[in-house]
C-alpha cells in the first residue's frame, strides 16, 4: 500500500513538473511571424501630358503629380512669340491624359492718330501696317512645319503628318478648302482652322 502511494506521488510529481516545463517554454518562445514594418505613403503617379499649339517642341511629355500649365510648357521647351498667354491658364492644375492646347494671338493694328491721312497710313513698331482692322497670323499649309500646323485647335501630330504627306503627294493646296481632302479632317476641324489659315505668302 505504501507503494502505490509512493508510484502515486511520484506520477503527479512528474505530470505537474511536466506542465511547469511546457508553461515555461510557452511563455519563453518567440513569438511567430514577421514583424510589422510601417511602409511609407504611395508615391503619386506621375502625368502624361500632351502640349500642343504655340510651344517650342509639341509633343507627349512626363510631368509630376501636382504639375501646372506653367510646367507642361516649360516641359515642351517654352512657348512661341506668337503664344497667346492671356487666353489661357498657367496656374492651372493638369490631369494625366490631358491635352493642353496653346492658341496664338491676334496681332490688333493701331486706330489711326490724329492729322493721318491715307497717303500717311498709322505705325506699329516702326512698321507700316496694312489697315487698322484686326488679323490673324495665319499659317500658310503649303509651307507649314509639322509643329506649326499642330498649333491649329483640332490638328494634332497625326493630323499635322497627314496634311504633309497630302501636299507632298498631291501638290500644294489651291483654295484653304482642300485641306478636307486629308484624311480625317472634316467640315467640323475644317470650321475651327479656317480663319487661322491660309495657302500663299498673301491671305
Amino acid at each position: 500500500m505504501d507503494v502505490t502511494k509512493a508510484w502515486k506521488a511520484i506520477l503527479i510529481g512528474v505530470f505537474f513538473g511536466l506542465l511547469s516545463i511546457g508553461f515555461i517554454l510557452l511563455i519563453t518562445r518567440p513569438p511567430r511571424g514577421a514583424p510589422i514594418q510601417l511602409k511609407p505613403p504611395p508615391t503619386p503617379s506621375p502625368l502624361i501630358v500632351h502640349v500642343t499649339g504655340a510651344v517650342v517642341e509639341p509633343g507627349l511629355y512626363t510631368v509630376p503629380a501636382g504639375a501646372r500649365f506653367q510646367d507642361a510648357i516649360d516641359a515642351a521647351g517654352g512657348y512661341l512669340p506668337i503664344a497667346d498667354l492671356e487666353a489661357i491658364n498657367l496656374a492651372a492644375f493638369v490631369e494625366d491624359g490631358e491635352q493642353l492646347w496653346v492658341p496664338t494671338k491676334k496681332v490688333a493694328n493701331p486706330e489711326p492718330q490724329s492729322g493721318a491721312t491715307q497717303t500717311d497710313p498709322p505705325k506699329l513698331n516702326n512698321e507700316t501696317q496694312p489697315s487698322n482692322q484686326e488679323v490673324h497670323v495665319l499659317i500658310n499649309i503649303n509651307t507649314a512645319s509639322i509643329p506649326e500646323l499642330e498649333s491649329l485647335p483640332g490638328i494634332g501630330p497625326d493630323k499635322a503628318e497627314k496634311i504633309v504627306a497630302f501636299r507632298t503627294e498631291h501638290g500644294p493646296f489651291e483654295r484653304i478648302e482642300e485641306i478636307e481632302n486629308v484624311s480625317g479632317i472634316g467640315p467640323v476641324t475644317f470650321e475651327k482652322i479656317k480663319a487661322l489659315i491660309c495657302v500663299s505668302d498673301q491671305p
